[in-house]
């Protein structure tokens, strides 16, 4: 960051490490006059040539030498400032407890914690990775700073900061027979085997459901109860999933696998969503992280948008 406190010390900076005044202005994005006022006002402040004026650019004089060295020095003291003002803030002190669902184990949610740590390195981190319900609870106790669930129950308890709706459909590895296909219907999966969902995974009821009504049983069929373990299995081409677009989205994006979507009018996307309690008061490292979360949930979208 620069000095705030001083307009000339960029300018003289700049042309400094550029040797023109154009280059600087271009870089600075303002006019050249505006540069070469200043530079002219602190030469007839300071009593002393700053630069010697050449046919191929402008060179520090020796008295321009010993100004450069102070203000880097000044920059570097000022960043050190930064810091200990951060640690006021409670930008460089401090952590962020959260919650989120295992489902997003390998999602957006490291990428954030990544950057987070990379801007704030002395901030401290209390994962929980629970299944919804239990995040929820605890996000309404005002047990963490914020939670990420699905399916959001009790909304006169919680404060919705952001969702996206997560379709459900087939994930099918990408040297499946059935990966060419734009539309798959159930009667084109009866031959192969069926990578479910079990109890407890939200997604079960979604899934029991639909073949329910779509009368399908498939011959064959791996139930299980983990997402990850599930994912493994679509890796090693053992079968087709049904799942969320969540579940299996680096897969998705990466081109290991393929998605396609269920059209069925009873069938309603899976909700994440990035809730609070009302009643907790939130850190400012807290704030700026979910922002950041914000930020890579949109993306998600649009990337999903992609794929489906």
């Amino acid at each position: 960051m620069a000095l705030p406190f001083s307009r000339f010390a960029d300018y003289f900076m700049a042309v400094a490490k550029t040797g023109s005044l154009r280059k600087a202005a271009d870089q600075l994005f303002i006019s050249v006059s505006a540069v070469h006022r200043q530079i002219v006002l602190a030469e007839e402040e300071l009593g002393v040539s700053l630069f010697e004026r050449r046919p191929n650019g402008l060179k520090l004089t020796l008295a321009g030498e010993l100004l450069y060295a102070d203000l880097r020095t000044w920059q570097k003291g000022f960043q050190i400032t930064q810091k200990r003002l951060g640690e006021i803030q409670g930008l460089q002190r401090g952590s962020i407890e959260f919650g989120m669902i295992s489902a997003l184990s390998e999602s957006f949610v490291s990428t954030v914690i990544q950057s987070i740590h990379q801007q704030y390195p002395w901030i401290n981190f209390q994962i929980h990775v629970l299944d919804s319900d239990n995040v929820a609870d605890l996000v309404m106790n005002a047990d963490l700073d914020f939670g990420l669930i699905l399916n959001p129950k009790h909304q006169h308890q919680l404060q919705i900061s952001a969702f996206i709706e997560m379709p459900l459909g087939f994930v099918i590895p990408k040297q499946h027979h059935l990966a060419n296909k734009e539309k798959i219907y159930f009667s084109d999966t009866l031959e192969f085997n069926h990578i479910l969902p079990a109890e407890p995974l939200i997604i079960h009821d979604h899934v029991t459901a639909l073949y329910k009504k779509q009368d399908f049983h498939p011959q064959h069929k791996i139930e299980c109860n983990d997402i990850r373990m599930m994912i493994a299995l679509l890796r090693q081409n053992l079968g087709i999933g049904l799942m969320s677009y969540l579940d299996a989205a680096p897969y998705i994006e990466n081109g290991e696998c393929v998605f396609r979507t269920i059209d069925d009018n009873g069938l309603h996307p899976i909700t994440v969503a990035l809730c609070v309690a009302p009643k907790r008061q939130l850190s400012r490292i807290a704030q700026i992280m979910m922002n950041q979360i914000i930020a890579e949930m949109e993306a998600l979208k649009l990337c999903m948008y992609k794929h489906i």
